[in-house]
């Protein structure tokens, strides 16, 4: 069997790559993407072009399409459509073409849209900026394909709340670091529900949905359940890393108008310091309050807990930092 992961050289198509390699030591695994991330180890294509590729008994494959613009916000509006659309398109007609019967597709927690009202995998999405709209768009592109033929073809659609893990460079890195220097507060609240799933807890669910759902289409949310807080995030970090966890609450609308005024103050002076985008700011004081109940009572329930996914990072770091 082939194993085709197109947006493989990231963050997560990096470790489902290593992920399958391990399981299936036999078995052929493809990584595809446009530009270097984190790893040398694939081929370049361009999931917004028509996709050719030259793999023996190709049909014998599973599709992971992982291809996106995520970074929000980080990008124009524009990139988001023609990257996680037509990559979508591309992805599901190539799939045609060759007459894959199973694709796992990563979307994300944005087409809920923010609210803090508590979120099932039967919720409405209601997206509200260009990357849920495209990614929300995208699931529907995957989801006509599946329609196409309901009694062969499979499709599997996950929407992980944060993502965290060795290589991940996000924001668990960027909250543990700042933890560790004493510049961490607080934003606003302390009890903000953050959606949160390790990656090896990821990648070992694509794989799995993959080889075992029947034909059909089945969404999971990947994300403990429940769902953990800031503070629950903060002082596991702490207690697995030995460092001192925040005690420190400023006001939101301190925090806002401060990470407003530097931002565009460093504008102005011709820097970039997105890090404190005050978009991404406001985005700690909102709860992703999505449920992982779904996934909790599957076969492919998380084997890691928040506590111990922590330690498991912190001991593959060797345990001298969060990287």
């Amino acid at each position: 069997m082939n194993h085709l992961i197109f947006g493989g050289s990231g963050f997560i198509g990096t470790h489902l790559k290593r992920h399958i390699i391990a399981q299936n030591k036999h078995e052929s695994v493809y990584s595809f993407d446009i530009k270097k991330k984190v790893s040398d180890d694939f081929e370049v294509l361009d999931v917004t072009k028509e996709i050719h590729l030259n793999i023996s008994n190709i049909p014998d494959s599973i599709i992971y399409n992982l291809a996106a613009v995520h970074t929000t916000p980080g990008h124009p509006d524009h990139e988001y459509f023609e990257v996680n659309i037509f990559g979508a398109q591309n992805v599901c007609n190539f799939a045609r073409e060759n007459n894959i019967q199973t694709i796992v597709f990563t979307s994300s927690i944005a087409p809920y849209g923010p609210s803090e009202n508590f979120k099932t995998e039967e919720t409405l999405p209601m997206p509200t900026t260009p990357y849920g709209i495209s990614k929300l768009t995208a699931e529907y592109v995957h989801k006509l394909w599946q329609a196409e033929d309901p009694a062969n073809r499979k499709l599997i659609i996950v929407r992980p709340g944060v993502v965290f893990g060795k290589q991940e460079g996000g924001n668990f890195t960027r909250l543990y670091n700042s933890m560790k220097k004493g510049f961490f507060f607080y934003p606003g609240r302390k009890d903000t529900i953050k959606a949160a799933v390790y990656v090896k807890d990821v990648v070992r669910i694509l794989f799995e949905t993959a080889l075992n759902e029947k034909p059909g289409h089945q969404t999971y949310n990947l994300s403990y359940y429940p769902a953990p807080t800031i503070e629950d995030i903060c002082v596991t970090i702490a207690s697995a890393t030995d460092i001192h966890p925040p005690k420190v609450l400023v006001p939101g609308w301190a925090l806002t108008t401060a990470a407003g005024s530097a931002y565009f103050g460093a504008r102005v002076l011709g820097k970039n310091i997105s890090g404190i985008h005050p978009d991404r700011v406001k985005k700690l004081m909102i709860s992703t309050n999505i449920s992982g109940e779904k996934l909790s009572k599957s076969p492919y329930k998380l084997q890691f807990t928040l506590k111990e996914a922590i330690a498991d990072w912190y001991t593959e770091c060797e345990r001298t930092a969060l990287f």
